[in-house]
């Protein structure tokens, strides 16, 4: 299986999705156990209107632990069968070590207003 995780610079969780400076993605054994991880640079622009879903799907990534994440993101990465963990937060590693110990759950929410450096506005609901 297959993680990942929008990261900052110092590897932890971006707060927003769409404008993270990269992907942590993780390989996890049978046994739930890390076996490697790899940086993947985030697309230009808003996540929510990149190729980041088919991407992932390509790649076999599963399972998205996210921040912040708008509906419309949600919706695409879903489409292509990857499962949308919410409101995470922390160091990447640790939180998939938290997640593989079903310590993680969806947070239940999504971002509502976020303004984007592109003048797009993404009007995401609750």
């Amino acid at each position: 299986m297959k993680i990942a995780v929008p990261v900052k610079e110092n590897h932890d969780i971006d707060n927003h999705f769409g404008h993270c400076a990269f992907y942590q993605i993780f390989t996890v054994n049978e046994q739930k156990e890390i076996v490697s991880s790899e940086s993947m640079d985030s697309p230009v622009g808003c996540g929510c209107k990149s190729n980041i879903a088919e991407v992932f799907e390509q790649m076999g990534v599963q399972v998205m632990l996210a921040g912040g994440i708008g509906n419309g993101a949600i919706n695409k990465i879903s489409a292509h069968h990857i499962n949308v963990v919410r409101n995470c937060e922390g160091n990447a590693t640790e939180l998939v070590k938290r997640y593989l110990a079903g310590e993680v759950t969806d947070g239940g929410s999504s971002c509502s207003t976020h303004s984007h450096e592109d003048g797009h506005v993404c009007s995401h609901d609750h």
